[in-house]
């Protein structure tokens, strides 16, 4: 029998497809900046949030602002490069709240300075936090969703994956390894019912960017290499989340998904 549409039922299904009611999202870092607006961004599409921050007052003001605006969120708070106060987190955040149907890896951070004077305990804090932390928080809340048979993880890399820029090699070093354990995650657990993909932001106005936002000559330098001749808005990140985070992307596995305004496209 011919299989007929309409605009009602086209409507429906797109809902449905992008939808994520009754799903759970932990954020990491998701006190401020990326973090914060992919948080905002899932529960929009009807997500229950899990926020965290490594404090605790702070991560407990976010998620208050977030119920007084209709949205359900409770708080984690665990540093993600402590793997043992990670997987103590996770198994509270299962047990107490509920399952982690959703996992956005958004922590990090960035140091610069030349390569030849780049001190290794900046390195280090660098691997733990971007890199290491991703994976302690991914296997620990992997070892849930496998059993379930089903998750949505998402890797907040970076152009710098791409892309390399001075004084910031350790960072894209520390992205470039992430875009390839988001494809090593996939190799794993996609037959488990598990898509893991990554989202890699161009520049976005954020805290971790003040450096950049703060100078006028690489600003204007970045609004002529950019396409789009801006700097992007955090909200910008929130389609391509929930895209991944959803029932749409479900064939979708082990990619980066590049929201850069064009930058990594032309020469």
């Amino acid at each position: 029998m011919k299989e007929t549409y309409s605009k009602e039922t086209s409507g429906s299904q797109a809902l449905r497809l992008f939808g994520l009611h009754g799903r759970r999202a932990l954020v990491t870092g998701s006190g401020r900046g990326i973090g914060l607006a992919l948080a905002v961004g899932l529960a929009q599409a009807g997500a229950a949030l899990v926020i965290n921050a490594r404090n605790e007052q702070h991560a407990a003001a976010v998620a208050a602002r977030l119920r007084d605006e209709g949205f359900e969120a409770e708080i984690a708070v665990f540093d993600v490069a402590d793997a043992e106060g990670v997987t103590r987190a996770v198994d509270d955040i299962e047990a107490r709240i509920g399952p982690i149907d959703i996992l956005v890896n958004n922590a990090g951070i960035q140091r610069r300075a030349p390569l030849e004077e780049f001190a290794a305990s900046d390195w280090n804090a660098l691997m733990r936090v971007n890199l290491d932390g991703v994976f302690h928080v991914t296997q620990a809340v992997a070892r849930h969703m496998l059993p379930r048979g089903r998750g949505k993880i998402i890797n907040v890399s970076s152009v710098q994956s791409a892309l390399a820029r001075p004084t910031i090699a350790p960072y894209a070093a520390s992205k470039g390894a992430l875009r390839m354990l988001t494809q090593g995650m996939c190799a794993d657990w996609a037959r488990h019912g598990i898509q893991v993909n990554a989202l890699a932001p161009g520049y976005f106005a954020t805290d971790l960017n003040r450096a950049l936002t703060d100078d006028p000559e690489f600003s204007a330098w970045l609004c002529k290499r950019t396409p789009a001749g801006r700097w992007g808005r955090v909200e910008e990140l929130c389609g391509a989340a929930v895209f991944l985070a959803s029932e749409a992307s479900s064939f979708v596995n082990g990619q980066t998904l590049f929201v850069d305004g064009g930058l990594t496209s032309v020469v």
